[in-house]
């Protein structure tokens, strides 16, 4: 292994602390958007509806730079992976919102109706009933934002946080062998997304045949 490899794989953990933060607060942020979403409430539905627009219409490097050099400067002192995590973990929010409101439309209307004839409560309708189905269906959608935002997370590089993209650019600076590391950074992109895709077949074939029995 080079020393050019060595300092590429040392901004792999901050790659991979970027995407996995900025995804579990976006995974489950997007329970209570998704929940507005579908409410009855129009006040509600009119609040998360803009939410998701404005963080979908926003380019994320625009957003990381309000939260850095804005919010961060002016109001709330943060460091890059903060603002990073908090950027991209809105924008994860605001997706995978959209990815369990279609998901929960996929569940046919009679297993709703079937866990209210059992008198199960709302708990355990969402629970035993509703929640499995929902990860099934929605899982494919989420393993692939989840490598694309894992792709996104080279934006952190633009505010300082010290992955992937930022050990790139600068060896890049320093050597002027662009070439080389860029094409190493991409295989290790490559790398890092393919345990993703593996990982989300096993979930799902595990979860089909989970709902299937």
């Amino acid at each position: 292994m080079s020393i050019h490899t060595s300092e590429l794989l040392s901004g792999v953990p901050w790659t991979i602390a970027v995407t996995t933060a900025s995804f579990v607060l976006g995974a489950l942020a997007g329970l209570p958007i998704c929940a507005m979403r579908i409410s009855n409430n129009v006040f509600s539905r009119s609040i998360a509806s803009v939410f998701v627009l404005a963080c979908r219409s926003i380019p994320p490097i625009v957003l990381l730079f309000f939260i850095f050099f804005g919010v961060g400067n002016g109001l709330l002192a943060m460091s890059g992976f903060t603002a990073a995590v908090i950027g991209l973990g809105l924008i994860t929010a605001a997706n995978m919102s959209e990815i369990y409101r279609g998901s929960l439309s996929a569940i046919h209307p009679g297993q709703f109706e079937a866990s209210r004839a059992l008198n199960l409560s709302r708990a355990q309708q969402f629970k035993d009933v509703i929640l499995p189905q929902l990860g099934r269906i929605a899982l494919p959608s989420a393993a692939t934002y989840l490598i694309g935002l894992l792709k996104d997370s080279a934006i952190a590089s633009t505010i300082g946080v010290g992955e992937l993209a930022f050990q790139a650019y600068h060896l890049s600076q320093e050597t002027f062998r662009g070439l080389s590391i860029y094409a190493e950074t991409a295989l290790i992109y490559i790398l890092l997304s393919v345990p993703v895709a593996y990982l989300a077949r096993r979930a799902d074939a595990h979860l089909r045949s989970k709902v299937s029995r």
